[in-house]
């Protein structure tokens, strides 16, 4: 039994301003299940596709009032694409974000409502991602989150330290899901969370106690009736296990 991650979902104030700008910044297509959610698919696929995470952006009524302890980050393939990507960002609403980051070679910017993403300076190891190279989670142990999302997907391993963990598909594909160590500890619920889905035919309550078996523990956001379950890892982040596809 495995589960696989396949989308990213984030809160927003307004869905559609959020995720026409995703759409616009990632060069991909949107549609909506319904009220209060705006889909961000890429353009080609067929969902769910290990290739992409595609992102469900849904309406609530909070503010962001934290730095977003899930963020993502854009690849590039030349220091002429990253200042272009960077310029573009801008003008679809982007602003520049500062988050102690200091003299670093790649880009920190924001959504319109905030949500800090980073402009990656050309990495050898992004150059066949798409356009996501990493879904970047903040946490106090790389080493604990990689054993607890290494056990409870199908992706691969390729990197851990004390500082940082790296897995990616295990079909070699798609972007990577990081860990990187920061001093900070999680204090509110996360607007950017992971959603997995089983495979077609397992059974989502059989992968659901494995992951309570893993340190899962359930949460309680007030979603009430819901055919998927809400889980946080050891660490507290929200997450979502959806039914089989």
């Amino acid at each position: 039994m495995a589960t696989r991650l396949v989308q990213i979902a984030m809160d927003a104030r307004d869905d559609s301003v959020v995720g026409g700008f995703w759409a616009e910044a990632l060069g991909w297509g949107v549609s909506s299940e319904g009220p209060g959610v705006t889909n961000v698919e890429p353009v080609g696929f067929a969902y769910p596709d290990p290739a992409a995470l595609y992102i469900d952006v849904v309406a609530v009524p909070e503010p962001k009032t934290v730095k977003n302890r899930l963020h993502v980050d854009l690849a590039t393939t030349s220091a002429a694409h990253q200042a272009d990507l960077v310029a573009r960002r801008r003008a679809l609403g982007a602003t520049s974000a500062d988050v102690g980051q200091g003299d670093v070679p790649w880009t920190i910017l924001a959504d319109p409502e905030g949500n800090e993403f980073c402009v990656l300076e050309p990495r050898p190891i992004y150059r066949d991602t798409g356009p996501i190279a990493a879904v970047v989670v903040d946490c106090v142990d790389p080493r604990a989150m990689a054993r607890f999302w290494g056990g409870a997907m199908d992706w691969t391993l390729h990197e851990v330290t004390d500082d940082h963990a790296t897995l990616r598909s295990a079909k070699g594909v798609g972007p990577y899901l990081e860990f990187v160590r920061t001093p900070d500890v999680k204090t509110v619920k996360n607007r950017v969370h992971l959603d997995l889905r089983p495979y077609p035919g397992d059974d989502q309550a059989a992968e659901v106690a494995m992951l309570r078996a893993l340190g899962a523990v359930d949460v309680d956001l007030g979603q009430g009736g819901v055919p998927w379950t809400v889980l946080a890892d050891p660490e507290g982040n929200e997450f979502c296990v959806l039914a089989p596809r």
